[in-house]
């Protein structure tokens, strides 16, 4: 039986009212319009006006949410985790009216992120247990939550529910994003060490759930290289004995064209500073347990027609499991 286990951050994923009002037609014997619209509300607990930063949420963008919805579609992966979803009621509406009820099985647990941007999972197979992680801490500072949204640990079971397959911790590490205004360096000090300290305790509680024997893919939006100094203590971990299942894929399509372009074909990610060469790097990643490595047929990754990325600036990647 081969499975198909894939990872795709769909860049915010929300369906939130502007309150924006559109004209669509004038009477013809109308010279003037006036623009100003007004809302009353008779009772203050049925709304909220939802910011980040100063600025006002809004939904995504509906030509870029058909356009992951298609590239889902396309791939028709059997577990999909995903990243930067809004809510549970948000997933089951975008899996019902996008993907055409592709997914039977819907998983969302609401997180600790400001902007509220939670992880999910969608799967052709059967959930067992769901497990949240997000009042995890870090041991240098007991009293704050290391995970600035969730570690979502998931049992994936045979059709039949009659044995589990594997686990799957789906991950949203700290963005390497610093706010306009914030000193550069200082912030990218302080996010690669709150993303060092969550792929220590990512480590720690997989090797706390899971036995030498386990079958369990570490996969997600890492936001850094697979050989960066943040990600060694968990993914170079020897007790782990992670197997990097993206270190050769396939393209569905070839890169478009830069200069300079990629190195290898292992990225997800694009970031261009103006003036500077483009960055590509593996920002979405897959780690089979040593259990699976045997179970490993091919890896995948969909590779973008824009540069700026289709309808989300991580490119989806996926394997396939031979179990």
């Amino acid at each position: 039986m081969q499975i198909s286990v894939g990872t795709f951050n769909l860049n915010n994923l929300f369906s939130r009212y502007n309150f924006q009002g559109e004209i669509k037609a004038i009477k013809d014997n109308a010279t003037t319009v006036d623009s100003k619209i007004s809302y009353e509300f008779t009772h203050d607990d049925v709304y909220r006006f939802r910011t980040f930063m100063g600025k006002l949420v809004k939904a995504k963008n509906a030509e870029d949410t058909e356009v992951i919805a298609n590239r889902i579609i396309d791939m028709d992966i059997d577990v999909l985790a995903v990243q930067e979803v809004e809510n549970i009621d948000i997933l089951k509406e975008f899996n019902d009216n996008y993907l055409l009820g592709l997914y039977k099985y819907v998983v969302l647990i609401e997180g600790n992120d400001p902007r509220l941007i939670d992880l999910g999972l969608l799967s052709k197979y059967p959930v067992g247990k769901i497990t949240s992680w997000q009042q995890a801490v870090h041991p240098s500072n007991p009293n704050k939550k290391i995970f600035g949204r969730d570690l979502l640990q998931v049992d994936i079971l045979s059709a039949s529910r009659s044995k589990k397959l594997f686990t799957i911790f789906n991950n949203h590490l700290k963005s390497q994003f610093v706010p306009f205004g914030k000193n550069k360096a200082e912030g990218t000090i302080s996010n690669n060490k709150r993303r060092k300290n969550q792929s220590e305790v990512v480590r720690n509680i997989v090797l706390s759930q899971m036995r030498p024997s386990s079958k369990f893919i570490i996969l997600g939006d890492m936001n850094d290289s697979p050989d960066s100094p943040q990600l060694k203590q968990l993914v170079k971990d020897s007790e782990l004995n992670l197997f990097n299942a993206l270190k050769n894929p396939n393209e569905t399509r070839p890169a478009k064209k830069d200069n300079p372009g990629p190195a290898t074909k292992a990225w997800t990610h694009r970031f261009k500073e103006p003036g500077k060469p483009a960055k590509y790097e593996l920002f979405d990643q897959i780690w089979l347990s040593n259990p699976l490595k045997n179970n490993f047929v091919e890896s995948w990754i969909d590779r973008r027609t824009k540069h700026k990325g289709d309808g989300s600036d991580h490119d989806p990647s996926w394997i396939v499991l031979d179990l």
